[in-house]
């Protein structure tokens, strides 16, 4: 059994899914989050100001399941400069520096709205 999980505080889905899903209880599965404000626009033309609204869009969206950037366990970063990788983790290090999860980053060749980051996580419900 699964459940779907949308958020009002983030950008909202531009394809046919879902902001996240809550699989077996204890699970969430976000989609990707670009750096677009609940407004669906992308916020800044760096990669520090896109960063933080991704993560705050996947904040919000782990808040709407019950669950916290605390609780996530792996996150996938996909970069359009792998360039960008040391301001992107200066960002991302705010927010994950108690709670490390495993994570992976790839360079991607573009990504929706031509962002520049998108981040993915799996985290449990607190």
């Amino acid at each position: 059994m699964h459940e779907t999980i949308t958020s009002p505080n983030a950008a909202p889905p531009i394809g046919p899914y879902s902001h996240a899903v809550k699989v077996n209880g204890p699970f969430i599965y976000t989609s990707g989050q670009i750096g677009a404000d609940p407004s669906g626009a992308i916020v800044g033309s760096d990669i520090t100001a896109q960063t933080e609204q991704a993560i705050k869009n996947l904040q919000n969206i782990l808040e709407t399941a019950h669950s916290s950037l605390l609780h996530v366990f792996k996150t996938t970063v996909f970069l359009k400069d792998m360039s960008d990788f040391a301001a992107m983790n200066a960002v991302y290090e705010k927010y994950f520096h108690s709670a490390k999860p495993a994570r992976s980053t790839v360079q991607a060749a573009r990504l929706p709205k031509d962002a520049l980051v998108e981040i993915e996580a799996i985290a449990e419900i607190s």
